[in-house]
């Protein structure tokens, strides 16, 4: 469906239909998305092992938002932004050969045969479940913390403080290192501690830093350097909340469940950008003061989840 409506994208801008075509991909990929690579994480690996794969992940995928922008705009200069749309496809059906050679990850004598209404059954069990959903609102928070600048650090960055449009992705692509960074570190840091005491020092440091970000700003002390210094050290502490919460709450689940709750958990983490774009759309107030503040209130949301242990639930 991804490559069907890529295909689509360039003729229909001319008959009226582009937003459609650009929508309906996102979709199917974000739906796709967390799920799979969650689920045959949690198939192969268990426990400190899992947390280590899902870093090297995020190691990876941090890669894309430096590497996009720039490749992007190579294309558009030199055919035209319907060239990205034929790069997409291109990228897309190679990605979708791919899959038809990658073996099952899920073992034989643990698939189940249920249908699809029966993994929508397990949503509710799923909600019910205190330490699974203690992992899942920890990394939900944080996103909603992470959607919040990506959101408005544009319009903070180059209206407030006067950055050149040309440098902004310069800045932005710092954070997404920071991430890169601290997911290596991560993949050993797994080995020497619990999932649970890293996700209290790096929320802890992300809160730290983001309330320093609201004293710079409502002080109005270190300029540029006052916001992107403390946001970069929130942003960078993603490439340990987002493999441990992860890792966490899948290896809190049953195998036969596993993939319902990979799924739960992508649409926590990843449709929170929707409470961070509605509250940066309706509170008014300046921009830049708004930001910090939606961080530090959901960073601290993070961290309260991530600091009391659950007790144990009974089989």
């Amino acid at each position: 469906m991804h490559n069907i409506h890529k295909l689509c994208a360039p003729p229909a801008w001319g008959s009226g239909g582009g937003l459609l075509t650009l929508v309906t991909p996102a979709v199917f990929t974000c739906a796709g998305k967390t799920p799979q690579y969650s689920s045959i994480v949690r198939d192969m690996y268990q426990g400190v092992r899992a947390a280590q794969v899902l870093s090297t992940l995020v190691l990876i995928m941090a890669i894309a938002p430096i590497a996009g922008p720039l490749l992007g705009g190579f294309l558009v200069v030199s055919g035209g932004w319907r060239l990205t749309f034929w790069a997409i496809v291109t990228i897309s059906a190679i990605i979708l050969i791919l899959v038809f050679f990658l073996p099952e990850s899920l073992p034989e004598n643990k698939r189940e045969s249920s249908s699809v209404l029966a993994a929508f059954r397990s949503y509710p069990l799923l909600l019910r479940r205190r330490t699974f959903m203690r992992y899942v609102l920890c990394v939900c928070f944080f996103y909603v913390a992470i959607y919040a600048f990506i959101t408005a650090s544009s319009s903070v960055y180059i209206t407030r403080f006067g950055v050149d449009p040309r440098y902004y992705g310069l800045l932005f692509g710092v954070n997404i290192i920071g991430v890169m960074v601290l997911s290596s570190f991560n993949r050993r840091f797994v080995q020497r501690y619990s999932l649970d005491f890293l996700l209290r020092i790096s929320t802890a440091v992300a809160g730290a830093a983001s309330i320093l970000a609201v004293i710079t700003v409502a002080a109005d002390v270190g300029g540029l350097w006052g916001v992107a210094v403390p946001v970069f050290l929130v942003f960078s502490m993603n490439g340990i909340v987002a493999a441990c919460t992860n890792a966490a709450a899948l290896n809190s689940v049953e195998p036969a469940i596993a993939g319902s709750a990979a799924a739960l958990l992508g649409s926590f983490q990843y449709g929170s950008g929707i409470i961070s774009s509605l509250l940066l759309a309706v509170i008014p107030g300046e921009r830049t003061i708004l930001m910090v503040s939606i961080i530090c209130a959901f960073v601290l949301l993070s961290a309260v989840m991530g600091f009391p242990k659950a007790p144990a639930e009974k089989a």
